[in-house]
């Protein structure tokens, strides 16, 4: 009996100690800096499925950790101090301790944590940080720039991380951080936010027999979540200077196709409702890399639709920029370099359309 509770003793004694070590702040917390769209619940929990949602924070100490659950899988970025350390895969329903950072040197230190997964895998819930007892977190300033991507699986780095066309999907290898969106924004120094869903078409997705399908970008667009619930997205978490809409490989897929009017018409609506929603925004349409002929044909009358209209801008053509044989990835898709192509050869537009200056430095 003495046993047993000299045994519990130590077990509580245990614990008080490792409290007083550490302390626990909510998710929602003002030293965290999300970027991209979220939901914060009632107990303070964050929760986010779109791909490269990222959250900030400037902290203090030598232990920083997450308490996060996951529905379904995904895969995380971790930088510390702006140095890529490692991806981390979460996956389990249950909250569990995930430590981002240890034995840290004095001083404060940058955490960012990015979802470069997509909705379709799985939502993300931060419940809670752990830090160190005399540890602080401090809120990371939003960049003076920011743009935004309303795209496909180009967009979400589908196969980036892979390096042969004939390379079959995997989870692991799709990474947003490789996609010319977040290329660009590191270019010019922006924060980002990506609306992607890959396979998704304006109105059509990737070999539907429908010209219609039940879901796809423009039922999507407007939600806080990409596939975990039908909220409505107020549109004021951030607010662009630009906005590149990169749409209609799939909606131009085998089997059938939408009519001029059902793509350039859902077209011409997100541009509306993007530039009611972000006043002064600069849009960007881009024709994408594999654009085939029915896709060229329907550009060039959203070309002609949207001439004269105020802010709204066409892309160079990319075609024969992303070959098979050096800059693909899983499943036919652009690899790394293939997106580097991609972000390299709109950087010199994008410059002149916001008049942001074109620097000596690399494009990575």
């Amino acid at each position: 009996m003495r046993k047993t509770m000299l045994i519990t003793m130590l077990a509580v004694m245990s614990l008080t100690v490792n409290a007083a070590k550490e302390k626990s702040l909510p998710a929602n917390d003002g030293g965290a800096t999300y970027t991209g769209r979220t939901e914060v619940k009632a107990d303070g929990s964050v929760s986010y499925d779109w791909t490269g949602v990222y959250v900030q924070t400037d902290f203090t100490g030598e232990y920083l950790a997450i308490e996060v659950s996951e529905a379904g899988e995904s895969w995380h970025n971790l930088f510390i101090d702006g140095q890529w350390v490692r991806k981390l895969h979460i996956t389990g329903n249950t909250p569990q301790r995930l430590v981002l950072a240890e034995k840290l040197s004095k001083g404060t230190h940058r955490l960012r944590l990015q979802k470069c997964t997509e909705g379709q895998y799985g939502c993300t819930t931060i419940h809670r940080f752990i830090l160190a007892a005399n540890g602080t977190m401090s809120a990371v300033p939003r960049k003076e720039r920011m743009i935004e991507v309303y795209g496909d699986s180009y967009t979400c780095g589908y196969g980036t991380e892979s390096n042969k066309a004939t390379d079959r999907f995997r989870v692991d290898t799709e990474n947003c951080d490789m996609a010319y969106g977040c290329i660009i924004a590191r270019y010019f120094d922006a924060d980002y936010a990506l609306t992607a869903h890959s396979g998704q078409g304006m109105v059509r997705d990737w070999g539907d027999e429908k010209q219609i399908s039940e879901k796809n970008m423009s039922t999507r667009y407007t939600h806080i979540y990409d596939d975990h619930g039908d909220i409505d997205y107020g549109f004021s978490d951030y607010r662009p200077q630009l906005v590149m809409i990169n749409l209609g490989t799939n909606d131009f897929s085998p089997v059938a196709i939408p009519t001029d009017e059902q793509y350039v018409g859902a077209y011409l609506k997100m541009i509306e409702t993007i530039q009611n929603r972000y006043p002064g925004v600069k849009i960007l349409c881009i024709t994408p890399h594999s654009a085939g002929r029915y896709l060229k044909a329907v550009i060039s009358l959203l070309r002609e639709r949207t001439m004269g209209m105020q802010n709204v801008f066409m892309a160079n053509t990319l075609d024969g920029m992303v070959t098979v044989e050096r800059d693909m990835g899983a499943d036919w898709h652009p690899n790394y370099q293939g997106q580097k192509k991609i972000a390299m050869s709109l950087i010199p537009q994008i410059s002149a359309i916001m008049g942001w200056e074109m620097n000596d430095k690399t494009v990575e």
